[in-house]
């Protein structure tokens, strides 16, 4: 190199950086191209042959893709099948009685249960003002309208196990058995309400009147 010759430096640092990282960005877009084009050389489980529900079929003699029930098959629900337990309804009427004797332990689970499940939209009264109607979401009806009042208890079940309105099924939350039990609290709540002194037995009323002196 003579002597006075100017030679052209690059003084930016950050360009070296950069170039290594366009190689690498350059890299993995090509890595993931080729990773989703072989993904796709693979059957799609959302593509697989398959038949839909009801679809006829020429494979079977009977032109039925739906095949029938292997011979000794049993029901996982057979037992439940018409019992009053299991559908709150006799000879397909709603029921206005319990499938068991309801005692203090129930009304005890039957509290706890509704507490944890329904008061946040029906209230701990059961008036429709729970936590989340005071934020703003749609209000239940109040168990305390007559409607409900006279609404036979399986009505209670019923909705507890399929859901109705604005309300979807808790079937899969909470067993036969705490239904029952959440009806039977209802009904407590509802009496809480609405109840009069005519209803108190003679000797409780007594005890509670002389609790009163």
């Amino acid at each position: 190199m003579r002597q006075g010759t100017i030679v052209p430096v690059d003084i930016n640092p950050t360009r070296p950086l950069r170039r290594r990282l366009g190689g690498a960005a350059v890299a993995l877009s090509l890595a993931l191209v080729m990773a989703m084009a072989g993904c796709r050389r693979n059957p799609d489980m959302a593509e697989q042959p398959k038949y839909q529900p009801y679809q006829p079929s020429e494979f079977f003699a009977d032109g039925s893709s739906a095949r029938p029930i292997v011979e000794g098959t049993v029901s996982r629900d057979e037992h439940r099948v018409g019992t009053l337990l299991y559908t709150g309804m006799i000879d397909g009427k709603l029921a206005d009685v319990f499938p068991f004797p309801i005692t203090a332990a129930d009304m005890r689970r039957g509290q706890e249960r509704y507490n944890i499940y329904c008061s946040v939209c029906h209230g701990r009264l059961g008036d429709g003002q729970g936590m989340v109607v005071q934020r703003g979401f749609k209000q239940p009806p109040s168990y305390h309208e007559k409607r409900l009042i006279e609404a036979p208890v399986g009505h209670f079940y019923d909705v507890i196990t399929h859901g109705y309105g604005g309300m979807y099924s808790y079937a899969a939350r909470i067993n036969s058995e705490d239904r029952w039990r959440i009806a039977a609290y209802i009904r407590a709540l509802q009496l809480s309400q609405n109840a009069k002194t005519a209803d108190v037995p003679a000797d409780v009323l007594q005890n509670m009147r002389s609790n009163q002196k």
